[in-house]
């Protein structure tokens, strides 16, 4: 994919002061980042420019002036809203402009290690026993030690010590707790301690396909049993620590193929649940039987030179500017389709009311549901797998109260259209008795659909009617069997949590699993 000629912003955090916060060296990282990305950029001639921002309230007035519409994306933390992060590309797209990495929504869920561990389980996926710890209280989990204490919102191993690993004692957990509450003033996450092996994927994306990067593995040389083999801060940040210097990446990782052809697979499968784009990196714990788990996901991870990644890309024989290209190419994509296609900037599109929200594509359209679409709903319904033929009929009798009451009745009924046919169905309405709150009766997208953020879209538009009815509360129930891992891990993602679970309410072995979101 060769790279575009267009002008292009490199957008970073503003550096904080050394010494006037707890992680300054991992802030200024991002820096090397910059260093790198503008190198290539001049050796590709590309023209571009760089620009710190101090904070996403400072963003809109920035983007005001900017001229470019295509932005690297560096920018990894506020200082004091570290969160809001995660929000750039969001303000961006507000603007008109597209993001090389990945979206809002995929970075947020990333930053809170709880959800994340939720989404990668319904997937399937392997992930360590937790629990979590708010602040002010302490607990001891209910799995055997040993046990290692992190934030629950954060990365780049800030918060992570040698003390982090807790072999057993009440004591040293609370003490543990304790300090991610004082540092970080939020939840503390208490895991299973896995294994003795670091190893970590990294991904990207070129055009349609994504690109599994070698396996890679963090030999810890020099390390006795009294010190943990784990990358802490230290080992990530501190140069002239003996963490930093005998902790060693050898890329390809010495495994066997079989092995890594299965990480390599829950990599590829870690990146679809997230909903990556464009590059990011799996971290994993290995043990000496050949078990794994997944740490944690990490879109937007560190792309500066001696970083994991590149290591990964010089493994692969990829050179860094062809990621570049990629990365640049994608975003630039993304941009057309979300204006050459449409005609229209993404703004105007949205304002239309006509497109989803996905900034516009005009063959995929939200409106009321209408008498014609009745049959097209019903038969995709069917045709899902997810529904037998009693709930198909549920269905339809919903649908035929909704088509027949429209706007005055109880059920609110939307149909997404896709080239003028009826491709995705949601239905919702206030429940009876409360202030507020809002049942999600039925979603559903046709099965040669799925896969296009259609679901999103449906979602997002009946969030967005909820708000301006002053609704607060939205809940969603679905099933537990297997057959709706798929299902559950969508609600995770898209921000609902599981609030309750009745145990074989639908049939033996079949939970009622209910899901909450506050607006």
């Amino acid at each position: 994919m060769k790279a575009q000629r267009e002008p292009i912003l490199i957008l970073h955090h503003a550096i904080p002061a050394p010494g006037s916060c707890h992680n300054a060296e991992s802030d200024a990282g991002v820096m090397d980042e910059v260093k790198i990305v503008s190198e290539t950029f001049q050796m590709l001639k590309i023209p571009f420019r760089v620009a710190p921002v101090e904070s996403l309230k400072s963003l809109p007035e920035l983007l005001q002036a900017a001229p470019e519409r295509l932005i690297v994306n560096l920018v990894e933390n506020f200082p004091d809203r570290p969160a809001d992060a995660m929000q750039v590309p969001t303000v961006c797209e507000a603007f008109g402009r597209e993001c090389t990495g990945n979206e809002s929504t995929c970075q947020t869920l990333s930053l809170d290690k709880w959800r994340t561990k939720a989404v990668l389980q319904a997937s399937g996926l392997p992930v360590p026993a937790g629990i979590i710890v708010p602040v002010g209280s302490t607990a001891v989990p209910p799995f055997p030690p040993p046990w290692i204490v992190k934030p629950l919102f954060a990365d780049a191993s800030e918060g992570i010590h040698p003390t982090s690993v807790i072999h057993g004692g009440a004591k040293a957990l609370k003490t543990a707790i304790d300090r991610i509450h004082k540092d970080f003033k939020h939840p503390a996450l208490v895991e299973s301690f896995f294994g003795t092996r670091e190893i970590n994927v990294a991904l990207f994306q070129r055009g349609p396909s994504i690109v599994v990067l070698p396996v890679a593995e963090i030999e810890f040389r020099g390390y006795d049993d009294n010190r943990p083999r784990i990358i802490d801060y230290a080992a990530k940040w501190h140069t002239d620590s003996f963490e930093y210097r005998n902790t060693v990446r050898v890329v390809p990782a010495k495994i066997q193929k079989s092995l890594a052809a299965r990480l390599h697979d829950a990599a590829l499968a870690a990146w679809h649940a997230l909903g990556c784009r464009d590059y990011a990196r799996v971290d994993f714990r290995l043990n000496d039987a050949g078990e794994f788990v997944i740490l944690e996901v990490n879109p937007n991870p560190d792309i500066s030179p001696d970083s994991g990644f590149e290591a990964a890309l010089k493994a692969a024989k990829i050179p860094y500017r062809k990621f570049v290209e990629a990365m640049i190419g994608n975003a630039s994509v993304r941009l057309q389709q979300k204006t050459v296609v449409t005609g229209v900037s993404p703004v105007r599109a949205r304002k239309k009311g006509n497109a989803a929200e996905d900034g516009g594509y005009t063959r995929r359209k939200i409106r009321p549901t209408e008498a014609k679409d009745r049959d097209g709903i019903l038969s995709f319904m069917k045709g899902t797998g997810f529904f037998h033929d009693g709930e198909v009929e549920v269905a339809r009798e919903v649908l035929d109260e909704a088509i027949a009451k429209g706007p005055t009745g109880h059920y609110k009924s939307f149909t997404l259209l896709d080239n003028k046919t009826p491709a995705g169905w949601i239905c919702y309405g206030p429940t009876p008795c409360t202030h507020g709150t809002y049942d999600i009766y039925w979603i559903g997208v046709s099965a040669t659909c799925q896969g296009r953020g259609y679901g999103r879209a449906l979602l997002d538009h009946t969030e967005k009617l909820i708000r301006q009815q002053k609704g607060r509360l939205i809940i969603i129930e679905t099933s537990g069997k297997p057959l709706y891992d798929s299902t559950r891990g969508f609600y995770l993602k898209t921000g609902y949590n599981e609030t309750a679970r009745i145990p074989e309410f639908y049939a033996p072995n079949d939970d009622r699993v209910i899901y909450s979101k506050t607006l």
